[in-house]
């Protein structure tokens, strides 16, 4: 391990403000999608989910499992498949049709009349819905209240001066008992503009903590050389398991 790499394992960056006026808009992330610059998608499925999957369903059953920002991520059909309900949103129709095509997912379309040119694509099975809008938009579909919410790739997304909107709007989302796994990045934000943004365990702590206890669960080097191209040299990514007050 260099020792940049070293350093980041101990240290957090204290100021993520670099970051703060940095956005992207709806059409940025739908161009992505046509331009295939879907890094964040992983094929495989996540790692830390996988072994913490039993911490967060707790042995229950039937849940309702949210999937914020949700791209054509493997772990929906996962999910699915083990008897839960998988709710999902996402603003990229490409993203969701190509989700369905891959998982091989018979699905229905209907226009969501509550927002305007938003769609609804549900599952033959009937277990697993993506909503084509925007995330904010999103209540005004009413899908419901969750037990479980799980953050990779959403919170690390949300246009820094968003955050406080995103995370009052995911609480909202919560039924009592909830558990919420959240995913964030570690990164010098001084050589790469976003996104994924850096995010600070205090980020966390400052948008959840007031109703969720904050649990760290693991920190793992998830540096590739793709990365280089950030102008970055190393990238850690936490999980936490966030429960209810």
């Amino acid at each position: 391990m260099d020792k940049a790499r070293a350093s980041l394992e101990t240290k957090e960056y204290p100021d993520s403000s670099v970051q703060r006026d940095h956005a992207l808009t709806l059409e940025d992330w739908q161009d992505k999608w046509v331009t295939h610059k879907i890094g964040f998608h992983q094929e495989e499925g996540h790692r830390l989910l996988k072994k913490y999957l039993d911490t967060f369903l707790n042995g229950e059953s039937g849940l309702r499992v949210f999937f914020p920002l949700c791209g054509k991520a493997v772990e929906m059909r996962w999910f699915a498949d083990l008897g839960h309900h998988v709710i999902g949103v996402e603003i990229s129709e490409l993203g969701i049709r190509e989700f369905f095509a891959e998982q091989n997912l018979s699905y229905s379309e209907e226009p969501i009349t509550e927002i305007p040119g938003a769609k609804m694509f549900k599952s033959s099975s009937g277990n697993l819905t993506v909503y084509c809008c925007d995330i904010f938009d999103l209540p005004r579909a009413n899908p419901g209240q969750f037990d479980r919410i799980w953050d990779r790739g959403a919170l690390v997304a949300i246009n820094p001066r968003d955050r406080q909107r995103y995370a009052e709007l995911m609480l909202s989302l919560t039924r009592n008992g909830f558990r919420y796994l959240l995913a964030i990045l570690s990164y010098d934000p001084t050589k790469h503009p976003g996104p994924p943004f850096y995010v600070r365990e205090a980020d966390v702590q400052m948008l959840f903590g007031t109703v969720c206890n904050l649990h760290f669960l693991e920190k793992a080097d998830v540096f590739e050389e793709q990365h280089r191209r950030w102008g970055i040299d190393c990238l850690f990514e936490k999980l936490y398991l966030l429960t209810e007050k």
